[in-house]
């Protein structure tokens, strides 16, 4: 089974929300990332989300644009990051959503994307500048390769295209909790109930939700809700706040998301 279709039926057995943290593969460099996967996992992640750099991120505000370009400063590429994972899965089994732009899948074929993907250990793919009317070879091509398509749904998204999003997406649905980019926010947009609600209507799969989620407080808050709680330009914070430091920042990073874990599974 799916490595994020498994983690998803365990924590529902369980009555209990995931957490999913967000890093971008090669920030602040490709070793130092390979050592926050680890903490973060260490921490209590459930499923971690890797990002892959790239140049041009329009879903992502100035936070993630940053670690994009510290990453590419190492010239990181989506076939060293898949050989990254791939060494990865010698030590952990924890369930992997790539974030990629649709650049980097394109150049190198979505047939040899796939494949790549699944010998590497991926367990699924987030595209956010992939349309749904643009993904059909995509999604016929994913299965094959045991690779869940997690699709997005935004507060601006209509009935329609929610309900032929929830019937296609795998693994979990992405629910965007604000119109706009990533980035951490002081309070909680009062948009997730309402498209929770919508999204509801239509699947009983998983909803993750992300964007702008940075305290435990929050965390706990939106864990009540969804079945998932992704945190990424929060913890990106944590990881600039310390560049220079190198045991600073994954000492750090792992102290932070520990916090996180624990307002998601109500420890707070």
């Amino acid at each position: 089974m799916n490595r994020i279709k498994a983690k998803f039926e365990e924590l529902r057995q369980l009555g209990k929300s995931a957490f999913m943290p967000y890093i971008c593969a090669g920030d602040p460099t490709p070793e130092l990332s390979r050592k926050l996967f680890k903490a973060l996992e260490e921490a209590g992640a459930d499923l971690i989300e890797f990002g892959v750099p790239f140049s041009d991120p329009i879903a992502d505000g100035p936070t993630i644009q940053k670690a994009s370009e510290r990453a590419l400063t190492h010239r990181i590429s989506l076939r060293q990051i898949l050989d990254l994972i791939r060494e990865l899965r010698a030590e952990s089994q924890i369930p992997i959503a790539l974030m990629t732009y649709y650049n980097p899948i394109f150049r190198m074929g979505e047939g040899k994307f796939c494949a790549a993907a699944e010998e590497a250990g991926i367990d699924g793919v987030i595209i956010p500048d992939l349309p749904l009317e643009e993904a059909e070879s995509l999604l016929e091509l994913a299965p094959k390769h045991n690779l869940a398509t997690i699709l997005l749904v935004t507060p601006t998204s209509p009935p329609e295209r929610i309900r032929r999003i929830a019937s296609v997406s795998t693994g979990f649905i992405y629910c965007v909790s604000v119109t706009g980019v990533t980035g951490a926010r002081e309070a909680l947009s009062e948009e997730i109930r309402p498209v929770l609600t919508k999204l509801r209507k239509h699947t009983d799969k998983p909803i993750c939700v992300g964007f702008g989620i940075s305290t435990n407080e929050q965390a706990h808050t939106v864990a009540q809700m969804a079945d998932g709680v992704i945190v990424a330009s929060a913890i990106i914070n944590v990881i600039e706040s310390h560049l220079g430091h190198e045991a600073n920042i994954v000492s750090n990073a792992r102290k932070f998301a520990e916090e996180l874990a624990k307002g998601v599974k109500g420890e707070i």
